[in-house]
């Protein structure tokens, strides 16, 4: 073979050099443009949905070999004191309770589904949990339910303003009307139509608002010498007079941190949708489906803009309930396993409460979609097969008692992250309500495995910047 001239040899290297140099930049320029169509899009924000009973959404989580409670290990704040503290590690917006007042009945005319079952219920009052949880935590938001319909403005709003203080800025208020017979019937009343509720809660919030800022943020002065201890000019009374409510004010509790609490939301009504987009920080909404999240979230944003808010303002949860496995097919079976452990009439009495109307009267080989009656038309196409086909009645309460429609994301931890961020891309969602199978176990999976995926991947936060629950809602990086 011919020797090659140096001449020859020397192009020759720099032809390779300059080959293998253009291979790395190329290289290089792929993985910055992934990591910036990755860091591009925005965080997700993360909540916890809990309960202050044995049952969440998914009503085979008290029975499930994993949770392994006693019987009263619900009932202990230990348990939700190592929830809020591993939410906190986690960097969690908030732990966000769920409150019903009443066990319900609706199914069969019988208690006895509810209390067999465990259909929420018994369900014990989550708000003294929430200074438990604020105790041995420092900055994760804690939230509530506290339904307006059976109480007054003042007494609502000084506890709130005390929870505020207590938490130190961290308490979240989930502002809903009570629409079921048996809740009225507890409080001996009738239960009153939608568009009623909502009026009366507009002003509930308002004369509310108007009581946490009846003391500016400096009324007290505490001089020691003078001696004064509040500066009276800057405590005032509302002398309010409403259709529904009045109070004359002022509050008998100093502004707190946020001046109130943080207000969410969790009606999908026209008449939620609205109370939401004028008073709400977020809102929590369950959508099986990405496609119907996206319609909710594009509605919920076009209305908070119409009420001249920020729409980025009212920040919207989409509930997930995540299943992680060892590999995609380990998690398909803990997911089957989990769902197999929900009896038929546990779905049927969890879906008769939440419609308040009695699934016993409908034959369960029924199509939903053929149901006319006006309290199950919103479940004709929540639950549908995968080729768009209405699922059978006794179809659809048995995905309700799986998850009362929760997306349920099942995989390995690249799996379910991949699952979450394309529900939520495609939603335009601003997060996720998480909601377990187990407790312990998948608030700790979810933790200790998604969070680090997420973060990898630019999508969740590192750290918390702010300082109140309000704060970590809004926060955007």
């Amino acid at each position: 073979m011919q020797a090659q001239s140096p001449l020859v040899r020397r192009r020759r290297d720099i032809h390779r050099s300059t080959h293998f140099s253009l291979v790395a930049l190329v290289l290089n320029l792929s993985e910055i443009l992934r990591s910036s169509l990755m860091t591009s899009k925005k965080h997700v924000h993360i909540a916890q949905f809990l309960i202050h009973g044995p049952t969440y959404h998914s009503h085979a989580m008290w029975r499930h070999p994993l949770t392994q409670w006693e019987t009263d290990t619900w009932a202990r704040p230990e348990l939700y004191q190592q929830i809020a503290q591993t939410c906190e590690r986690g960097l969690f917006d908030m732990v966000f309770f769920a409150d019903l007042n009443y066990l319900s009945d609706t199914y069969t005319g019988e208690l006895d589904p509810a209390l067999r079952y465990a259909v929420q219920a018994p369900e014990h009052d989550p708000i003294p949990l929430l200074s438990f949880m604020a105790a041995v935590t420092e900055k994760i938001g804690v939230a509530a339910t506290f339904s307006t319909s059976h109480h007054h403005p003042f007494y609502v709003s000084r506890l709130w303003a005390t929870i505020d203080h207590l938490t130190r800025g961290r308490a979240g208020w989930n502002v809903v009307t009570s629409l079921n017979h048996n809740q009225a019937a507890n409080y001996g009343q009738e239960r009153e139509p939608s568009e009623r509720r909502y009026e009366k809660a507009h002003e509930f919030i308002e004369v509310c608002n108007q009581l946490w800022a009846s003391w500016d943020k400096d009324a007290v002065v505490m001089d020691t010498e003078a001696p004064q201890f509040v500066d009276s000019t800057k405590v005032r009374r509302i002398d309010f007079e409403g259709e529904f409510y009045s109070s004359r004010g002022p509050l008998n509790v100093t502004r707190s941190p946020q001046t109130g609490p943080a207000i969410l939301q969790a009606g999908t009504s026209p008449q939620g949708k609205d109370f939401a987009a004028k008073h709400a920080d977020a809102i929590f909404a369950i959508q099986p489906r990405a496609v119907d999240a996206a319609e909710l979230y594009d509605d919920i944003k076009s209305r908070t803009a119409d009420a001249g808010r920020d729409p980025n303002h009212c920040a919207v949860l989409f509930g997930a309930q995540p299943v992680i496995g060892e590999t995609d097919e380990h998690a398909q079976e803990l997911l089957e396993e989990h769902n197999a452990l929900v009896p038929l009439e546990a779905g049927l009495a969890i879906l008769s409460a939440h419609l308040d109307f009695d699934l016993a009267k409908l034959d369960p080989n029924e199509p939903m979609a053929d149901r006319m009656e006006p309290e199950l038309q919103r479940m004709r196409t929540r639950y549908l097969n995968p080729d768009g086909s209405s699922m059978t009645v006794a179809e659809v309460a048995q995905k309700h008692g799986q998850s009362v429609g929760i997306p349920q994301f099942a995989g390995t931890t690249e799996s379910v992250t991949d699952q979450m961020l394309d529900y939520v891309d495609e939603a335009g969602g601003d997060g996720f309500m998480l909601s377990p199978i187990h407790n312990p176990g998948s608030i700790e999976q979810f933790v200790d495995h998604i969070v680090p995926e997420l973060q990898r991947r630019g999508r969740f936060r590192t750290e918390y910047t702010g300082t109140t629950v309000r704060d970590h809602i809004r926060q955007q990086s």
